[in-house]
């Protein structure tokens, strides 16, 4: 069974459906109004504990209502709640999101998500020595990314950051992670006038572009290679690339190659489309290997 460790933001998500985004200034009627768990790192925690991997969720929480709720959704997927920090006096994180017009438009507040600090790291140093790769992205502080990547330079644990959301990234960090799997926004954000193919050839096996439901562009050393997504009907694509992320770093994990776990991961992603909210379609393993 895979260690992984995921260090992260953790929320509840307030997902409003309409059939198309409101103008500035204009008021819609809306289809739906749901409350779902979400967070970049909870949604990679579950997703991983769904395929399989022993998982381990370092984070923060506030002392509210939905902070309780998150907490024992991670529990209830077999997550590893050890180093779940609740935070006093501080509201737990939340994700506004519109799915309209076949996507999804987010707006992010931290809340206990920024608590989530190197300190709080430290304390879990004993079970990130024994994982067998780290997960981790950027809704939670700047500084604990950097520390996060020192510490698995120096004990030698693979790191997979998924830069999301879009921020620049020092060249340390993205040297020493072993994996960096931005979106196509988030490669522009991150290389800038250098661009993604001169990314690509400075991170070979180790850029992994991710592109929607066209697949996962990286370069193998001597040409660009894109592993085709799947098509399936469509209901919200929320939790996708999380989705992916998890699957890859299980299939690494377990000592599957390079392509064989892009197409895992893209397997795990596109089931996970295919039901409403971040978590509520991704898949368990089983239904992963049936469809590949």
């Amino acid at each position: 069974m895979a260690k992984i460790t995921v260090i992260g933001s953790a929320s509840i998500d307030l997902v409003v459906e309409a059939k198309r985004r409101p103008a500035i200034g204009e008021t819609i009627m809306g289809e739906s109004f749901k409350t779902v768990p979400g967070g970049k790192g909870a949604n990679q925690a579950v997703a991983a504990a769904r395929l399989g991997a022993d998982v381990t969720m370092i984070g923060c929480i506030g002392d509210d209502a939905f902070g309780e709720q998150i907490l024992s959704n991670l529990k209830a997927n077999g997550v590893n709640t050890e180093y779940m920090e609740q935070i006093q006096q501080m509201e737990s994180g939340t994700a506004h999101i519109t799915l309209a017009e076949g996507d999804n438009s987010i707006i992010v507040v931290k809340g206990a998500n920024q608590f989530v600090l190197p300190s709080l790291v430290e304390k879990a140093l004993p079970i990130l020595r024994k994982s067998q790769m780290v997960l981790i992205q950027q809704e939670i502080p700047e500084e604990t990314v950097e520390y996060v990547s020192e510490i698995c330079s120096t004990y030698s644990i693979p790191l997979l950051l998924n830069p999301a959301p879009a921020r620049p990234v020092s060249k340390k960090v993205l040297q020493q992670a072993a994996y960096l799997t931005p979106n196509e926004s988030e490669a522009a954000v991150l290389f800038g006038e250098a661009g993604i193919s001169e990314a690509f050839k400075q991170y070979p096996n180790k850029l992994l572009v991710t592109e929607g439901s066209n697949g996962v562009r990286f370069y193998n050393g001597s040409e660009e290679i894109v592993v085709p997504g799947y098509k399936v009907e469509v209901v919200d694509t929320t939790g996708a690339g999380d989705t992916f992320n998890a699957g890859f770093a299980v299939a690494m994990s377990e000592g599957m190659r390079l392509e064989e776990s892009i197409r895992f991961a893209n397997r795990a992603a596109s089931l996970s489309v295919t039901k409403f909210g971040a978590q509520g379609g991704m898949p368990i393993r089983e239904e992963v290997e049936k469809k590949l």
